[in-house]
């Protein structure tokens, strides 16, 4: 959560002059301020375009917030974004939240391409950089070909080692897909809103130009990895489209990220570790 209270000239540009902004836990460092979240931008392109997406996206069972815009119509005022107030935290009810990516998935198939998910990470790496050359690892032919001196070396700690052997392990397993990409939210453990008995709630899409039930893989990955799921959860949803391949790179990407990310701990790896071996049993 970002400790840093939005200026006063960007509240001001959002409409929310003489109103105390107070820091949310839920919302990736954002602040509220009455019926509205202010939250600090990483990538403004990509923040552009979600904003632009959930401006008229509509999901059935799915309260989305929507983008404020500015008083001259931006969407990004000097690094902040400005969605109205949804209620809601992330709680482990892990199905509906694959629940959640089926729906929202089926909605954001009419969708294009944007072009900076064509982009490479381009050195000096940031973050968006480094979840770009994960996703990519996953699927390419030799994982994590040419990271060397690209970007943020591979980690040499033990576990960022053995992350990068097991990537290449399971590479092996990996089969040809016949699922056709479409835009999806990469990112849902632990950014879908629950408010009791409410439709679940997000924020935010966080976009990759992938299969949809590999976004379901990525959220079932994350929640045997870090949630506490029940390891039933990889059976339960089994009838999706290939859904053994979608868990292998699902489980590649994430090996990947905890790889390159910097901010990666020694802590995250035994989970991610133990998901790898049940997804082997899956293929």
């Amino acid at each position: 959560m970002s400790s840093v209270q939005p200026p006063e000239h960007v509240c001001s540009t959002f409409g929310l002059r003489g109103i105390v902004p107070v820091a949310l836990a839920d919302w990736d460092g954002g602040w509220r301020c009455g019926d509205v979240v202010l939250s600090p931008v990483a990538d403004h392109a990509r923040a552009a375009w979600s904003a632009k997406v959930r401006e008229t996206l509509e999901v059935d069972g799915i309260r989305l917030a929507r983008p404020v815009r500015a008083t001259d119509g931006r969407y990004v005022v000097s690094g902040w974004r400005a969605d109205t107030f949804i209620e809601g935290s992330p709680e482990p009810r892990h199905d509906e939240v694959v629940s959640v990516a089926m729906r929202l998935h089926a909605a954001t198939v009419h969708l294009e391409r944007p072009r900076f998910l064509l982009q490479p990470p381009v050195a000096p790496w940031v973050d968006v950089d480094v979840f770009a050359a994960a996703d990519r690892s996953a699927w390419e032919a030799t994982p994590l070909r040419g990271m060397r001196g690209l970007g943020p070396p591979q980690s040499t700690s033990p576990d960022g080692q053995r992350s990068v052997e097991l990537i290449g392990q399971l590479a092996s397993f990996r089969k040809p897909i016949q699922s056709q990409p479409q835009l999806v939210h990469g990112d849902l453990f632990g950014t879908v809103l629950f408010a009791g008995s409410a439709a679940p709630g997000l924020a935010d899409i966080t976009p990759y130009w992938r299969p949809a039930p590999w976004a379901a893989g990525v959220a079932v990955v994350d929640a045997l990895s870090w949630g506490g799921a029940d390891d039933g959860l990889l059976e339960r949803w089994d009838d999706l489209p290939e859904w053994p391949q979608m868990l292998l790179r699902a489980v590649m990407f994430r090996l990947a990220v905890h790889a390159l990310h910097p901010r990666s701990t020694a802590e995250a790896f035994p989970g991610l570790a133990r998901t790898a071996d049940l997804v082997r049993l899956v293929l």
